[in-house]
């Protein structure tokens, strides 16, 4: 990295020793201002490579100084520092041009690697590019809260900043992690999806971070982990919070020193990733209960994003049940009954969007090209009136007098009976995230009939 000029502004004596320290330590020229209005008045004589801000000074703060540059058509990279836990001041800066955000505290590294992140070609690039027009809304809504979280998505995907998405199962947490990647200028870099609730922590360990051949029984060969496939783009850390202590130990290593040890390798290797991890449930209780790292609880926490459930998002049913209808029956897609819709929009959803999809997607076939009726959705005892599966399959095989040479009868083209009932039961263990005893409640099935079809399922090789 070639020496930058770089302006700081900021009227804590403490904090410009400290910043002149680091930047200058990293071979980089430094000039040291007090407030925003001194900083103009340099910017105004003298071409700098890098800004960088504190958020609150005397005189002019830091987002009136980012305003009075952006006014002038000063292209310089503007970063600004912010206390821990202002992330709407964060947002805003970045949505008023800044090219990224540091919060306090911070180390040396991390001041070094944002000052040097923001004259990289790739990211000078993508600043300087109109907003993505391609990157389309990922989750269809009209809902004032989502929007304004997809607003801040947007906004701070160009930033490395780290972000925790919480919400429940099925709100749309992994498309979120997508939107940023795709936002940011990590768009042409690998996209790693890692499911932390797959694997015991021994094979995880593996998975993150890799192993050298004859690590441990079994290591028959090098294996990459997906921080190092990952390098250059982003990972998602998908249900972070059933990762187990010992190895959030050495995740928190992995965020702070941006570089992860294979298991039974002698060197470290460094990396460059955006981490975006999400959870379904209450990290901050479970910091409470010790049962989370409360330093790695603040090292993801620094983006944090709730994504609100379904049944919290005003209009949100409706617009979601004719974008699935379309999906699945085309564009010509009929228009279901207000009662029908209405009863949609009671239901409490407790598997939210990924509930949805399913139920419809099962109306659909059940309704054999014709306007899906309420019993179609086969939703679990509620505003909505059920039929259990059994009595689904006897009407759509024996209510229309199909005998039983013709049980193989298509109800679609392309789908039996047979095929029918496996496809909503799969679909719905799916949406329950496999809880037998929900997925049992909502088929209208017991337990036992349910357990007996997964295992024949499974000898037939479908699962």
């Amino acid at each position: 990295m070639k020496s930058l000029r770089i302006l700081v502004a900021d009227d804590d004596t403490q904090m410009q020793v400290a910043l002149k320290a680091s930047l200058s330590r990293a071979g980089h020229e430094v000039e040291i201002t007090s407030d925003g209005k001194a900083a103009l008045l340099k910017l105004e004589k003298e071409s700098y490579d890098v800004i960088v801000s504190d958020q609150r000074m005397p005189e002019m703060t830091g987002q009136e100084l980012l305003a009075a540059i952006q006014e002038r058509d000063i292209v310089t990279p503007f970063i600004m520092i912010t206390a821990h836990g202002t992330i709407d001041q964060a947002v805003e800066a970045m949505q008023l041009g800044a090219a990224d955000f540091i919060t306090k505290p911070f180390s040396s590294e991390d001041l070094v690697r944002v000052v040097e992140r923001v004259v990289n070609p790739d990211v000078v690039e993508s600043r300087t590019q109109k907003k993505r027009g391609a990157v389309g809304k990922p989750i269809i809504t009209g809902d004032k809260t989502v929007i304004r979280i997809l607003e801040v998505c947007e906004a701070v995907a160009r930033s490395d900043a780290t972000v925790l998405v919480q919400g429940e199962s099925g709100t749309g947490k992994e498309l979120i992690a997508r939107l940023i990647h795709d936002s940011s200028p990590r768009i042409h870099q690998p996209f790693v999806a890692v499911n932390c609730a797959a694997l015991p922590e021994t094979l995880l360990e593996s998975e993150l971070f890799g192993h050298e051949k004859g690590a441990f029984t079994g290591a028959q060969n090098r294996k990459i982990g997906k921080f190092e496939l990952a390098h250059g783009g982003t990972i998602l850390l998908d249900e972070i919070s059933e990762m187990e202590l010992p190895l959030q130990a050495k995740l928190l290593r992995v965020l702070q020193e941006r570089e992860v040890d294979r298991v039974g390798g002698k060197e470290p290797i460094q990396i460059d990733v955006r981490v975006v991890a999400t959870t379904n449930r209450n990290l901050e209780s479970m910091v409470e209960q010790g049962l989370f790292r409360a330093d790695l609880y603040y090292r993801l926490n620094v983006i944090p994003v709730t994504l609100p459930a379904l049944r919290d998002r005003e209009g949100d049913v409706r617009l979601l049940v004719e974008h699935f209808m379309r999906k699945f029956l085309g564009k010509d897609a009929p228009t279901l009954p207000a009662e029908v819709t209405s009863s949609l929009e009671q239901y409490p959803w407790p598997g939210n969007i990924r509930e949805l999809q399913n139920a419809v997607e099962r109306a659909a076939i059940l309704s054999r090209g014709a306007v899906p009726s309420k019993s179609d959705f086969l939703l679990s005892p509620g505003s909505i009136e059920r039929t259990t599966l059994h009595e689904k399959v006897e009407q759509e095989v024996v209510g229309e007098g199909v005998s039983e040479e013709e049980d193989s009868l298509m109800l679609k083209p392309g789908i039996t009976v047979q095929e029918m009932e496996r496809k909503l039961i799969l679909e719905t263990l799916k949406s329950t995230d496999d809880n037998r005893t929900q997925a049992a409640k909502i088929l209208g099935i017991s337990i036992r009939t349910l357990r007996n079809k997964m295992n024949e399922y499974k000898d037939q090789g479908f699962v």
